[in-house]
């Protein structure tokens, strides 16, 4: 499988990451584990968490997936070697505020390695901009973690353009590590906030970027086409927006593609980010080794110029 550089970070991926937001909340541990093992036997190598994964499921506190991530590094040492672990801080849950102060990530780096069972984190993300904190206290923050070998590479999850320019200026005039990797929502439908100066900056600076909602939280599967389809009044307000006519000229697109490709809508929609200027990785959740089957599949796929325009067209902003 051909690997994709991460930005300058230093590290090769396979161009499919794992979502681990699922871990502990829709897949238990056992679930879990068979997930992480077929996907790195697949030839994939590249797993996201975040330290308050899962706080938002029921009876959780935060911190869920990082520990069956954790717990499944430990029954096999030597997997440890074999993937690239990206985690978060940032995010406020249980005791912890939101918020990317020094205290605030010198204690949280410390957790999420207790939990990780490991002694680094590959990629440490910003899990979203902190405009209460100095940007170069953040980063100085994260320099001390860089020089003590507890983190190899840093990056930012939800910045703007203008938010990345400002973190990746005080890099260049303050000596501070800067922002390797982006983590933006994009996909075939929220495409806005992404194409255009955000991008341009990512291409310009070589940032690598892992895409997060690839699938517009299940829309782009193909599984919801009405209101009748879908269930649950938090699962309603994710969907009920994409049920517009732009969705429906959307899902029109994948199902011939799909048909085209032998494949499915979401395998499609995975392929057509993998396509994408700038993008090095989508990252895409699973519950089942059916749907971590079709994950995989998606990284197969080759899209023609023909299909890409199809694609393009009918989800143009």
């Amino acid at each position: 499988m051909n690997k994709r550089t991460l930005g300058r970070t230093g590290f090769e991926i396979a161009p499919l990451v794992f979502g681990g937001n699922v871990f502990g909340w829709t897949a238990d541990e056992r679930t879990s584990f068979a997930l992480l093992d077929r996907f790195v036997d697949a030839g994939f190598d590249a797993i996201d968490t975040a330290d308050a994964y899962s706080a938002f499921a029921p009876g959780n506190k935060g911190g869920e997936s990082e520990t069956i991530i954790g717990k499944w590094l430990k029954q096999s040492p030597e997997r440890r070697e074999k993937v690239v672990i990206i985690t978060k801080v940032g995010s406020a849950f249980g005791r912890h505020q939101k918020g990317l102060s020094a205290q605030r990530i010198a204690t949280a780096v410390e957790e999420s390695l207790q939990r990780l069972q490991t002694d680094r984190i590959d990629v440490y993300l910003s899990h979203f901009p902190d405009p209460g904190t100095p940007i170069e206290e953040t980063l100085g923050a994260y320099d001390k973690l860089l020089k003590a070998g507890k983190v190899r590479a840093i990056g930012g999850s939800n910045y703007t353009a203008a938010q990345l320019l400002e973190a990746l200026s005080a890099s260049a005039q303050k000596a501070l590590p800067r922002y390797e990797v982006l983590q933006p929502e994009y996909n075939l439908y929220d495409r806005g906030s992404y194409e255009g100066e955000l991008r341009d900056l990512c291409v310009r600076e070589n940032l690598g970027v892992i895409t997060y909602f690839s699938l517009a939280s299940g829309f782009l599967s193909g599984k919801y086409r009405s209101t009748q389809d879908i269930h649950g009044k938090a699962r309603a307000q994710l969907l009920g927006r994409y049920l517009d006519d732009r969705g429906f000229r959307i899902l029109e697109a994948l199902d011939a593609v799909a048909k085209s490709q032998t494949a499915k809508p979401a395998e499609v929609a995975l392929a057509w980010l993998m396509h994408q200027q700038g993008v090095t990785a989508p990252i895409a959740s699973a519950t089942s080794l059916e749907q971590l089957e079709s994950l995989i599949r998606s990284a197969q796929l080759k899209l023609s110029a023909e299909e890409k325009d199809q694609l393009d067209r009918a989800s143009a902003p």
